[in-house]
């Protein structure tokens, strides 16, 4: 028998965050920051104890929802969220791809 959990997907903006409830209890978060009126999402987090159930896949999938409903575009730093947008070119119009390779250009000028 499969066991019934109340999943939600919220923002946090108080603590710069998506969150992801399950029954109550907070399981993950992808931290962001606001960039020159674009979200920049920065990291995703599941406890080890939860990964494996789809929980930061749910997590990534319905923030990006929440930003397309405020017409916001994103830069993905986070390399989850990366590869999730690469698999799901549907949400690839929310890509600030500029603003993407400037900081990219940016980070590898440090290293």
């Amino acid at each position: 028998m499969t066991e019934s959990r109340v999943t939600e997907i919220r923002n946090n903006p108080d603590r710069s965050r998506y969150e992801i409830v399950v029954d109550g209890v907070v399981n993950g978060f992808l931290q962001y920051t606001m960039r020159g009126g674009r979200v920049v999402l920065a990291h995703t987090e599941v406890p080890e104890a939860n990964a494996g159930h789809g929980l930061a896949t749910s997590l990534v999938g319905g923030a990006l929802d929440d930003i397309r409903r405020r017409g916001l575009s994103i830069v993905p730093v986070c390399p989850f969220v990366e590869r999730f947008i690469q698999r799901r070119p549907e949400y690839d119009d929310l890509v600030d791809h500029e603003m993407f390779e400037a900081l990219n250009t940016e980070v590898q000028q440090r290293q």
